[in-house]
């Protein structure tokens, strides 16, 4: 009997959170992103130097990212862990920024809990090389681009 009644409240619940009310088209306000296209979503991708062999997006997302980490790998000054006497564990930095129209690298952030390393992280992908801007519709378009840089501090 209980597991019955568990049964029939699954189903209410499911069925209610299924019940969708539509909207006119006056309360739907379209969103446009001509400019600044995630990467997630974006026709064709910027193209790394080094990945123009490569076809399609898949292919060149993963060119992409390889190239960025070997890349961020090379650059990042490791030096700042020791200046700074940061503990040891695991660190990430999120870095976000936009590959713009010209497939230059603009407007990056970073967030970490120690602001040494935003710094560099900053300093270090405001390096990465242009790349071929990504497409929309034919079009050169901004795209967002969201980077972790993950590393140990070992004891």
């Amino acid at each position: 009997m209980r597991e019955l009644l568990f049964a029939i409240a699954v189903a209410i619940h499911a069925i209610g959170f299924s019940q969708t009310e539509t909207e006119k088209d006056d309360d739907i306000i379209p969103i446009q992103m001509k400019d600044n296209i995630p990467i997630a979503v974006i026709e064709s991708v910027p193209v790394y130097p080094g990945c123009e062999r490569e076809t399609g997006n898949k292919a060149n997302k993963n060119c992409m990212s390889v190239k960025i980490n070997e890349f961020i790998g090379k650059n990042f000054d490791m030096k700042i862990i020791n200046t700074q006497g940061l503990p040891a564990k695991l660190y990430k930095i999120s870095v976000n920024f936009k590959i713009d129209k010209t497939g230059k690298v603009v407007d990056i952030t970073a967030k970490a809990e120690h602001p040494e390393l935003e710094k560099e992280a900053i300093r270090v992908v405001s390096k990465l090389p242009r790349m071929k801007p990504g497409t929309q519709k034919g079009e050169p378009v901004g795209v967002l681009y969201s980077l972790p840089i993950v590393f140990k501090i070992e004891p």
